[in-house]
């Protein structure tokens, strides 16, 4: 690759929009859920089944299921996108207020 061709490259990488949101993993074995956020959408989902593969994932009921009845009864989904924000500080914010916003609908839909 020339100089040229990695500097272009490198300039349209950083110019991308990245898009956070809120997303929930479930189980269709047992009906769990487990609500998350994250500021990058498009890499979310692979860092999670990542971690869940190598028995790493920090949320230990999350792995245990996964452990107990493996890949084939999870599934990802998207449940809201964020526009892009300015601030740092407003994205982090406006991300935790609609993950607790979706933890809390979900929880009383499966009550």
């Amino acid at each position: 690759m020339r100089n040229n061709d990695k500097k272009a490259a490198v300039a349209t990488y950083k110019e991308r929009k990245v898009i956070g949101g809120v997303y929930v993993v479930h189980c269709t074995a047992t009906g769990q859920m487990w609500v998350g956020q994250w500021p990058n959408l498009d890499t979310i989902q692979n860092r999670v089944w990542f971690t869940l593969r190598l028995g790493t994932n920090p949320n230990l009921e999350l792995q245990t299921c996964w452990s107990r009845h493996g890949a084939d009864h999870f599934q990802f989904e998207v449940l809201e996108r964020l526009d892009q924000q300015e601030s740092i500080y407003v994205r982090d914010a406006l991300l935790r207020e609609r993950g607790a916003h979706w933890r809390t609908s979900l929880q009383a839909k499966s009550m």
